[in-house]
């Protein structure tokens, strides 16, 4: 990797690492209450901290477990801007979540975050008994970058024949590593990625070209989709990563994936954290009644 990529993806780190953690304070969710704790689990590429979002109630059988993994172009390792999201799916959905604090690059490139990804998952989904959760009704999702990981994490889960997660959450996906980011129209003329972040992003966290089109890199450029768990894909009107994202609900669907696949009108990519604030309460809301259907199914 260049020197001078590695110094590019520091500067973005500290400068969208205080961004990100500040979502819009009316999607805070400030009247949902936070019942969390911290978990540790050991991965093949280390150690992971984890935060463990509880719903409110603890009779009754174990609750589902919901993983989720977070944005930040790889780059950017900060979990708790999810916050407002995992209080409220375990609030509403009424599922344990389970918020990954995973390697990012230039520190940590591919393939430790989704080894990291998928090694969590695993250990979530066959220790419900030590967690407190119900590990055979697993749900995996996450936003931008760590929408990608969950597809590379459900992917490897069927190539292993591991898991079965009921739902994936796909939502404002990066799916194609491969294609120049100035190739990726937006229909607004200063949309929040633009081709030199996108750029930096993927070249520290898969530094070597060739490498990119691995499909647990780029999952849009799979061909091989039949058998992947159904799967709620979630794309802006105005997000330069929309087409890609739009071709993969497409490309599921046809592979005979069950898709619930939503395009929010007039948005931008991270709109379930800056807004506008009616279409991010509505995404989220979405999400969590979503979940809630597929944990219900064969519950």
């Amino acid at each position: 990797m260049p020197l001078t990529t590695r110094f590019q993806a520091r500067a973005v780190q500290l400068l969208l690492g205080g961004m990100m953690a500040r979502v819009h304070k009316d999607l805070r969710f400030t009247d949902v209450p936070k019942r969390a704790e911290t978990l540790r689990v050991e991965t093949g590429a280390g150690p992971v901290t984890c935060t463990v979002y509880r719903p409110s109630g603890t009779d009754g059988p174990p609750a589902p477990v919901y993983v989720n993994f977070h944005g930040g172009g790889f780059i950017v390792g900060r979990p708790e801007q999810d916050d407002h999201l995992c209080r409220y799916i375990a609030a509403t959905a009424g599922c344990v979540v389970v918020n990954v604090d995973y390697a990012v690059a230039p520190q940590r490139p591919y393939p430790a975050a989704v080894t990291q990804a998928y090694d969590v998952t695993a250990w979530i989904a066959g220790n419900g008994d030590a967690g407190g959760w119900d590990g055979s009704r697993l749900a995996v999702g996450g936003h931008s970058a760590g929408a990608n990981l969950t597809a590379a994490v459900c992917r490897t889960a069927r190539d292993r024949g591991t898991f079965s997660p009921r739902l994936q959450i796909l939502d404002s996906a990066p799916l194609d590593m491969v294609t120049d980011p100035a190739a990726k129209p937006s229909r607004i003329a200063k949309p929040l990625l633009t081709p030199s972040l996108m750029r930096i992003f993927t070249g520290v966290y898969v530094a070597d070209p060739a490498g990119r089109a691995d499909p647990l890199v780029s999952p849009g450029l799979a061909a091989d989709l039949a058998g992947l768990p159904p799967a709620l894909v979630i794309t802006a009107e105005n997000d330069r990563l929309r087409d890609e994202g739009d071709a993969y609900a497409k490309a599921l669907e046809a592979a005979g994936v069950p898709v619930t696949h939503r395009v929010f009108e007039g948005v931008d990519h991270y709109f379930t954290h800056t807004g506008p604030v009616p279409a991010g309460k509505e995404a989220i809301a979405l999400m969590a009644a979503t979940l809630r259907t597929a944990f219900d199914v064969g519950a």
